[in-house]
């Protein structure tokens, strides 16, 4: 330890001004404009069960994900197979990952096993019947797109919750291809669902106005048309007031992949919301080619298999814009800009569980918990002054200290605070005085052996560090176990436990010994009132 007590006192100054700056904008509220120019800005971040908000368990269909990657995989196959000139009558994707490819000659079997191991060596080869040979997406593979599939997924909701304007959001990956998601403060629950759930794939296609949508029958429908419908929802209720159905063709022309930007913008003779698109140069170039193309036809905007606005294409379209028309509300509007900004998900999710947490349970929680911090406080400040006397008292300032420092430190790391973060708090309270009971109790044996005050303190204090820090050590190591494999909540105390284990280290035996040496260094240390 530093022998210098100007030098250590000059480090305890440091940190208590340090924890009094990290938790000054927790604590005052508004913090002053020029106070972000100069120190830090950070607050305690409340948790969803002190603020209340939405609770959120998603889980995502990686076997879409898997199939929409494959099928993607599989129409770049097809361009490179007519680039090569090898002939397949069919490529077709089946339902667990498998790639049947129908050759029209099979004699080009060889240049097309050749072709595949040395292009797509994900693939491997199953069986070969004639002139029909079966691929399978490898394991490896399979696990890659997958994990993929969940990242862009937790990008993706992360994208727009930031844009939504939630503060302080929590998503993570859980196991089973599921996501949590928390957002604090959050009222609007329908709302926050739509938002986050919608997988936003955007598409636009062409409409077969050859046929009658209300009468066409499923085998005029064939394998190249499909009806969607656009559909009028109630704003208040979400319910379904009227669906008008479209006959369209089944290949998408373009996807929401080349959009580079969409906001909200208003008709000018209606003062009606819309959402403009402005896409990427290689977006415009395809915008442009489409519409070229397409002059007096009607062109379909869907989104999730809705249809928005089906507009005539009066002539070829460049420039890189469009605009996605419906009966919106001003906040619909934004929200699909903001989904469409995003990008789509790239698979389907389904919520498994959903919660709502209100800010009046939130309030309570919080004040039940700071009731219990104080009663907890008040009991252990006022045994210790009672068992060890002045002792005590020296003991309570290194209570009031380590609490100071839990709360700073959590500013610092933006860390969450939870109902369990409080337990941790609460726990650490009575666990922060162990190590000065240990420390004054050996100090005593020391005395009453008849060391002199100065002597048994020296002793004391190194008789019991062994001690003190093997305790603190395996409790620290069971409490990052607790965070490292626990959930949300375990986390939580986990947390807060850690950080009390290290700063009442630091209180209780590095403020503490320096309290005493500052009185042993002004005055002959006669008598310990201990």
């Amino acid at each position: 330890m530093i022998k210098s007590v100007k030098l250590r006192l000059a480090i305890v100054l440091a940190t208590i001004v340090l924890a009094l700056i990290y938790l000054f904008p927790t604590m005052g509220g508004t913090v002053p404009d020029w106070w972000g120019k100069i120190f830090p800005t950070e607050k305690i971040h409340l948790g969803l069960d002190l603020q209340g908000g939405i609770h959120l368990l998603m889980e995502v269909d990686v076997e879409k994900a898997m199939h929409a990657s494959t099928d993607r995989m599989t129409a770049s196959v097809k361009r490179m197979l007519l680039e090569e000139k090898i002939k397949v009558s069919e490529v077709t994707q089946g339902n667990t990952g498998t790639i049947k490819f129908v050759l029209e000659d099979a004699s080009e079997l060889e240049r097309l096993q050749t072709f595949l191991e040395e292009r797509v060596p994900a693939w491997n080869h199953m069986s070969t019947q004639g002139s029909t040979v079966v691929y399978l997406v490898s394991e490896k593979d399979q696990q890659r797109i997958e994990k993929l599939a969940l990242d862009q997924a937790v990008e993706t909701m992360r994208n727009r919750i930031d844009q939504f304007g939630v503060a302080e959001p929590e998503i993570r990956v859980q196991a089973n291809n599921r996501i949590l998601v928390q957002l604090p403060g959050v009222k609007d629950t329908r709302r926050a669902i739509d938002l986050i759930g919608k997988t936003a794939l955007l598409e636009f296609k062409l409409v077969n106005d050859q046929f009658d949508p209300a009468k066409i029958s499923v085998a005029e429908l064939g394998d190249n048309l499909e009806v969607l419908y656009e559909q009028t929802r109630d704003p208040e209720t979400n319910a379904i007031i009227s669906k008008r159905p479209y006959v369209l063709e089944k290949k998408s022309l373009m996807t929401g992949e080349y959009i580079a930007n969409a906001n909200v913008r208003f008709n000018s003779q209606f003062g009606e919301p819309y959402v403009s698109l402005e896409f990427n140069s290689q977006g415009a170039k395809l915008f442009d080619q489409i519409t070229a193309a397409s002059v007096k036809r009607r062109l379909a905007i869907i989104l999730d298999n809705n249809v928005y606005s089906a507009p005539v294409i009066q002539e070829q379209i460049s420039g890189g814009q469009a605009q996605v028309s419906g009966r919106f509300t001003a906040k619909e509007a934004h929200d699909l800009a903001i989904v469409l900004r995003a990008g789509a998900l790239p698979a389907p999710i389904k919520i498994l569980e959903q919660r709502t947490v209100g800010p009046s349970l939130g309030r309570d929680s919080i004040r039940n918990g700071f009731i219990s911090m104080v009663v907890g406080f008040l009991l252990v400040v006022v045994f210790m002054v009672v068992y060890y006397r002045l002792s005590g008292l020296v003991a309570n300032l290194a209570l009031v200290l380590n609490l100071l420092f839990i709360m700073s430190i959590l500013a610092l790391a933006q860390a969450t605070l939870t109902l369990p973060g409080i337990a941790g708090i609460v726990l650490t309270i009575g666990m922060a005085v162990d190590a000065n009971v240990l420390i004054f109790e050996r100090i005593r044996e020391e005395l009453r052996f008849g060391k002199t005050p100065r002597a048994g303190l020296d002793s004391g204090y190194g008789k019991a560090f062994l001690t003190i820090m093997d305790a603190n050590i395996t409790t620290l190591i069971a409490a990052i176990v607790l965070y490292q494999y626990g959930t949300g909540p375990i986390k939580g105390f986990a947390v807060t436990l850690s950080l009390g284990i290290i700063s009442s280290l630091y209180t209780a035996i590095f403020v503490t010994r320096l309290v005493f040496d500052m009185v042993a260094e002004r005055r002959p240390l006669k008598k310990l009132s201990i």
